[in-house]
């Protein structure tokens, strides 16, 4: 299985998507500082996750969650999770 996933920091409430095949092993990492793209705004919580069969499918998926309107898109999902 492939992770598509959105952390919210803890300290400035940004957040920060990614995908993987080890949803568990990565969120640690991130909160381990072992990710430079995140280690300034540790700690993380996990706001959202997504599953796939393929790698691909979780790439493209990824990809669309950080374009403008799959920012968008998340802002919608998850209104209540970011107090927006």
């Amino acid at each position: 299985m492939f992770y598509v996933y959105i952390l919210q920091s803890k300290k400035n409430s940004s957040l920060y998507i990614g995908y993987t095949n080890s949803l568990k092993q990565r969120f640690e990492e991130h909160n381990n500082g072992r990710s430079s793209a995140t280690k300034p705004f540790r700690p993380y919580k996990l706001i959202f996750y997504e599953a796939f069969l393929s790698k691909q499918d979780a790439k493209f998926r990824e990809e669309y969650l950080k374009s403008g309107w799959g920012f968008r898109t998340i802002k919608k999902m998850l209104k209540k999770s970011l107090s927006l």
